[in-house]
């Protein structure tokens, strides 16, 4: 990678160049060459299986499947305002939900969203994105959830859990909350926006 640098290219292609790393040396030096790139200020085409590795170099990431531009845009859009059902499933973590609209915006299993009359969907079941960070714990919730699996992360852990239905959901809570297997939680919605799609049939 040095020697691709070194001569200062206008154009350069990075084909997994931290695949085979450990993780920390990864993490290092994704902004290491990120601050070179935009130093030198040289363009690079970057390709990857890793999406924290893409959120992490990317300015603008293109989503490919089967050959096939899905979209194209930054980090931030492609988490928050996916195109279609299959960059909502693919990036990030998240479930999707049976929704209904309401006269306050869309409701689920887990409460009332609420949004703009433009953004409640027309039709009358669809089915809607919640991503990990939008459940919170809240021991005072009267809403309750099992916990199925656990995955910890140092500082948090996600929590995959069983609703009330049977429909399982992810959620990012700080790791000092090291609840057992099986156990029920009290969690609560928090979601600024509605990211929603038709069923599948």
């Amino acid at each position: 990678m040095a020697r691709a640098i070194a001569p200062k290219p206008t154009l350069i292609l990075l084909d997994e160049p931290f695949s085979n790393l450990d993780v920390e040396l990864k993490e290092r030096l994704t902004v290491e060459v990120r601050h070179i790139l935009k130093t030198e200020r040289m363009t690079a085409i970057l390709v990857t299986h890793d999406q924290h590795e893409a959120f992490a170099m990317a300015d603008r990431i293109g989503v490919m499947n089967h050959g096939q531009l899905q979209q194209w845009g930054s980090p931030y859009t492609l988490y928050h305002e996916p195109t279609n059902r299959m960059v909502a499933d693919f990036i990030g973590q998240g479930v999707f939900l049976p929704g209904v609209p309401d006269v306050q915006g869309v409701r689920i299993e887990l409460g009332l969203i609420a949004c703009p009359n433009e953004e409640i969907p027309a039709q009358p079941h669809f089915d809607v994105l919640v991503r990990p960070d939008d459940i919170v714990h809240d021991d005072a919730s009267p809403l309750q959830a099992r916990v199925v699996r656990k995955s910890f992360r140092g500082a948090e852990f996600i929590y995959t859990l069983a609703l009330p239905s049977g429909a399982h959901i992810m959620a990012l809570v700080p790791s000092h909350h090291n609840h057992a297997i099986g156990e029920p939680i009290g969690i609560k919605l928090e979601m600024d926006h509605v990211i929603t799609f038709g069923k599948v049939l």
